[in-house]
């Protein structure tokens, strides 16, 4: 893999990495209002999991392969 790809997966995993913090922390806001809008809730955790997902993928892209 290209120095430059490895460069735009780290930059990738840094903004993904970014928005999953910033998603944690509204959900933590969320959850001490006494009335949560359990919609938005839902939509929020979905996020955070496609995001965990894509996080996971690109992580491996930076694993080296190991030759047989």
């Amino acid at each position: 893999m290209l120095d430059m790809d490895k460069n735009k997966i780290r930059e990738r995993l840094h903004d993904l990495t970014l928005e999953h913090k910033d998603l944690d922390d509204a959900l933590i806001l969320m959850k001490e209002k006494p009335f949560v809008d359990e919609l938005q809730l839902k939509r929020i955790k979905k996020r955070k999991l496609k995001l965990k997902d894509e996080i996971q993928i690109l992580e491996s892209k930076l694993i080296p392969d190991i030759e047989a």
